[in-house]
């Protein structure tokens, strides 16, 4: 894609406009730039995505990125799910399961799934779930699987709206969790099978109804499973 001089200023203008101290700015550049695409604003973008510090830019970013050839921005965000840098994962991520390419699916990686970032691993868990090959879901929701019982309940909604999303399929996985030692993974297994069955179920109240009956019907747990989950 040849540029005019009007077309270079007005590129230039918007990179410089993406480091600007003001997010509103910020912002009214990333919206240029997925106006007008071009693959010179691409890894601009993805080095932006990885430091920004206001929500509202971040998904004006992915939206920009989302504007661009997959083949142009695909190697340049599998790179950043490999940082070292939690933001520039989960960022990455994010975009990944909107632009909803297959082709990323191998960098999907339990470690990904596990990370100790949370948001990280959220992000992972959604682009999962958008990716999956046909034949994989099963694989995928017994990794899925090892996280339940993560976190707090905000975490856990996201990890159970993700398993919800693969179907039945995940009912062996959840089935073996209900049994688990653990009376966080039961509970948060427990509530997942009723999100299954009632989409429009109310997650907070089945968490707290599930951890009731893992306690009193679930494996067996010593005191001092029961005080951490008070």
């Amino acid at each position: 894609m040849t540029m005019t001089r009007h077309d270079t200023d007005d590129a230039a203008r918007a990179l410089q406009g993406l480091e600007d101290g003001r997010s509103s700015v910020r912002l009214l550049a990333a919206l240029t730039v997925g106006t007008a695409p071009h693959p010179c604003f691409v890894d601009k973008l993805i080095e932006r995505s990885a430091v920004e510090p206001e929500f509202f830019v971040r998904d004006m970013l992915t939206w920009a990125l989302t504007r661009h050839p997959v083949s142009l921005t695909l190697p340049g965000l599998l790179r950043e799910v490999r940082s070292e840098h939690a933001q520039a994962r989960s960022q990455a991520l994010h975009t990944l399961s909107k632009i909803g390419d297959r082709r990323a699916w191998p960098a999907i990686t339990p470690a990904l799934m596990s990370d100790a970032d949370d948001e990280v691993a959220r992000s992972a868990w959604r682009t999962a779930v958008v990716i999956v090959p046909e034949g994989e879901e099963p694989t995928l929701a017994a990794v899925l699987a090892t996280q339940l019982g993560r976190g707090e309940q905000e975490t856990q909604l996201s990890l159970s709206q993700a398993l919800v999303a693969l179907g039945e399929v995940i009912l062996p996985a959840l089935h073996a969790a209900t049994t688990a030692s653990d009376p966080r993974v039961r509970a948060h297994a427990l509530a997942t099978q009723q999100l299954l069955r009632d989409l429009d179920a109310g997650f907070g109240l089945a968490i707290e109804e599930a951890k009731r009956v893992a306690v009193l019907t679930g494996a067996p747990t010593t005191d001092d499973e029961n005080c951490a989950d008070r």
